[in-house]
Parts: C-alpha cells; sequence; structure tokens
C-alpha cells in the first residue's frame, strides 16, 4: 500500500509550522524598535528590517524620503523598503505591504511595549498587532513559496514585492504614496497589512482639519473688554456634534461592515491662565467618509457648518485649515483573483468561511487601488480589531493567527503564480 504525496498546499503548512519559531522572533524583533509617530523617526527601524531580511537571502532596497520633505510632513526620518523576489517571466507581480509606523503606546501597559513578550500564547506589544505582524507574515510567507520552487516542487511565473512602508499613521503620502509617485514599483496586485479575520476590499475616506478660532484676549474681570474664542468654539462643537446625529439618522453605507459617517474632535488647545477671557482656540477634527460619499462635497460642507456656527458669535472669526484628505477605497473588479484565493484557503486553514467586507478605518492601500493597482486587506489579526487592543494598552497578536494568516498568504501566492503558468 502507498501514501499519497503531501499537495503543494500541505507541504507549504508544513514548512511554515518547521519555521514558526523563527518567525516568532523575527516579530519579536520588529516589535523592540520603537517606531512611535510621532515623533516618526522610523529610518532605524527600516534599517534593522533590512538587517533581518539579509539574513534570510532577501536583500532589500532602501528608499530614503529626503529629510526636509519628511520634515515638512511633521515628522523625522522616513525609508521605505522593497525587496523584489523575481520568479520566471510571464506571471504577474504581487506586492505586499505592511507599515512599521505606529501610534505612541501610551499609558496602562502591563508588559512592555517594546518587550515583545509572549505570555499564554500572545506576542505584546505596540504594532504586534497592527502592523508588524505582517511583515513576518509576508515575509514568511514568500520565503515559503521559494522553499518549495527551490525543491523543484512547484514552478512560478512573475514575482512577489515586498513593501514595507513608514507613513500609513500620517496618511501614507511618504509611504507607499512616495514609492508609487516615483515609479518604483508598479505591481499587478497588492495585498495590504490585515488587523482582522476579514478580508477587506473597501474602507471609509477621512478627512481632517484644523479649525483656529480668533478672539480678544481679555482680564476675565472685564469680560465685556474681549470677545471668548472659547464660547465661539463651542458653538462650532455643538454645530458638528448635530452633523453627528444627522448622520446617524439619514446616511447609512451599503458596503457591508461599515455603517455611517462620523467627525471627531480628537484635540482641543486654547486659553492662557484661568483669569484670561481665551483669544484663541484650536481644534482638530477627524471626518469618517463612506465610499459613497464625494470627498469634496463632504469638506465643503464641514467648512460651511463650521462658518455658520461662527457667524452665530459676533466678533469671532475662524481659519480653516485641511490637514489630511485620505479618500475611501472602492475595490477594483480586477481584485478577484486575490479575494477568491483569499476565501478559499481561509476556509480551508481557519475552519470557517472568512468574510469579504469594508471598514470604518482608513488605510494607505488606497494609494495603490487609485493608481488602478487592484488591492485587498489581509494578514494576522484577531476576529475584531478591539480584541487585539489595537492602539490600546497592552497590545498583542494571537500566535496561531500568525501561523494561519502566515498559511492563507502564502497559498494564495502560490495559488496566483503557479496558476499563471497555465
Amino acid at each position: 500500500m502507498t501514501t499519497a504525496a503531501p499537495d503543494r498546499f500541505t507541504q507549504l503548512d508544513a514548512w511554515i509550522d518547521a519555521h514558526f519559531d523563527d518567525e516568532v522572533r523575527f516579530l519579536q524583533a520588529l516589535v523592540q524598535v520603537p517606531t512611535d509617530t510621532p515623533p516618526g523617526h522610523n529610518a532605524p527601524h527600516a534599517e534593522r528590517t533590512a538587517e533581518l531580511l539579509a539574513g534570510f537571502g532577501f536583500d532589500a532596497e532602501q528608499h530614503a524620503v529626503p529629510e526636509q520633505e519628511v520634515r515638512d510632513y511633521g515628522l523625522e526620518s522616513i525609508t521605505n523598503l522593497i525587496v523584489r523576489r523575481a520568479y520566471d517571466a510571464g506571471g504577474p507581480v504581487i506586492a505586499l505591504n505592511a507599515h512599521g509606523d505606529v501610534v505612541p503606546p501610551g499609558e496602562g501597559w502591563t508588559h512592555d511595549p517594546y518587550g515583545g513578550e509572549i505570555v499564554d500564547g500572545k506576542l505584546y506589544g505596540r504594532a504586534s498587532a497592527v502592523s508588524k505582524c505582517d511583515f513576518a507574515t509576508f515575509t514568511f510567507a514568500t520565503r515559503a513559496i521559494e522553499a518549495l520552487r527551490a525543491q523543484g516542487q512547484v514552478a512560478l511565473k512573475g514575482g512577489v514585492e515586498l513593501h514595507f512602508t513608514y507613513d500609513e499613521e500620517f496618511g501614507g503620502e511618504l509611504g507607499p504614496g512616495w514609492l508609487l509617485q516615483h515609479g518604483l514599483t508598479k505591481p499587478d496586485y497588492e495585498i495590504a497589512a490585515g488587523f482582522s479575520y476579514q478580508i477587506v476590499t473597501a474602507h471609509n475616506g477621512c478627512l481632517q482639519m484644523e479649525v483656529t478660532v480668533h478672539g480678544v484676549m481679555a482680564h476675565a474681570a472685564i469680560p465685556e473688554s474681549g470677545v471668548d474664542a472659547l464660547q465661539g468654539a463651542v458653538a462650532i462643537l455643538n454645530a458638528l456634534y448635530a452633523e453627528n446625529a444627522r448622520y446617524k439618522a439619514t446616511i447609512r453605507s451599503q458596503v457591508p461592515g461599515i455603517s455611517y459617517p462620523y467627525i471627531n474632535v480628537g484635540m482641543i488647545q486654547g486659553g492662557t491662565n484661568t483669569n484670561v477671557i481665551p483669544g484663541k482656540v484650536v481644534l482638530k477634527l477627524d471626518r469618517r467618509m463612506i465610499p459613497e460619499e464625494n470627498s469634496a462635497e463632504v469638506e465643503a460642507d464641514i467648512r460651511r457648518v463650521i462658518l455658520e456656527a461662527t457667524a452665530t458669535r459676533p466678533g469671532v472669526s475662524v481659519d480653516i485649515r485641511r490637514m489630511l484628505m485620505a479618500h475611501a477605497l472602492q475595490p477594483l473588479p480586477g481584485n478577484q483573483p486575490l479575494v477568491d484565493a483569499l476565501s478559499k484557503h481561509g476556509a480551508q486553514v481557519f475552519g470557517e468561511e472568512i468574510p469579504v467586507s469594508g471598514t470604518p478605518l482608513y488605510t494607505d492601500v488606497r494609494l495603490y487601488c487609485e493608481r488602478g493597482i487592484p488591492a485587498v486587506i489581509y494578514g494576522a489579526g484577531p476576529r475584531t480589531v478591539r480584541e487585539s487592543n489595537a492602539k490600546r494598552a497592552d497590545e498583542h497578536l494571537v500566535l496561531e493567527d500568525l501561523r494561519r494568516a502566515t498559511k492563507v498568504v502564502a497559498r494564495t501566492l502560490l495559488e496566483i503564480l503557479d496558476a499563471a503558468r497555465s
């Protein structure tokens, strides 16, 4: 009696299992180099990543964004990485993009945010779940398919590019946007770092604005001699929050996973002392836009609401500055091979259907789609973003999720690149 040889996907899974400890150590090393953004001094992490990749035989091109350009953007240093793995001619090039920049850890941690500590099958650390984990997912998925190729088990056409970038938190224009703008890459498909079990094909857009409310400073004992900028800011805040109620009641997205638009005022600064009428107050707001909305119309409407509210406070004036315009991700029809392969292999590896949905977050994957490159979001992550404490204290990744996501991505790469031969 003979035993059938394992199929190519089973062989991929076995290679990933055999090298999983190495993958975890790779992720730990990435977590242990801080990339807090702000301040955004992220070149050292790119250098460390390139060093680790070289240990696998992967040559990482280091593309440093000019210093002045970075500082004008409000950051300190950015070096983006591209690893190009070329196979036989005639197939598609698939880019795998993850970002290394991350919000600062904040307070409340019970584990070292830069320790990469493993407890009860979870790896703790800032960016362990979003998205240094997918530096590991994508690197080891690529290594897995190449191991089978080296053994003569599969033949591949096309190529893989690893894009490890450092500007997602500020919008991506100096990350993937910079690489694409300078003609350094133009893949046929793209898979971006994930943050949940879902295969994400659409996401919200984001408009961020700085609103400076001007009044006239005066002694609090003589309030009539001044103009209270804070009262003007309150009028604006009330008008913006009323918009939220209107959105919830009247505007709904048809994309699964996305509900309705929302305005968040995340920062308020102003005043000079408790006994001084505030002469200036600065508000910073974030307006999430559902895929069905027109971003130019949304911005015009927000400006209208602010100016109308300002007009109710005599003597108050306002300056409005756009900080960020990140357009929503609209799925391109050409993404179906990615969706089909990820769905099939996700179901096989996880033992359950993996949903295809949208997300209320925004990411820099939109920059690929804006240039006509079909893209999806998929990688290591929990069932929901909240489960991983992403962007909160004690962010962590369940290591079994990392293992399974690596298998799904490796199987997807193999299916598309090997299928290209026929």
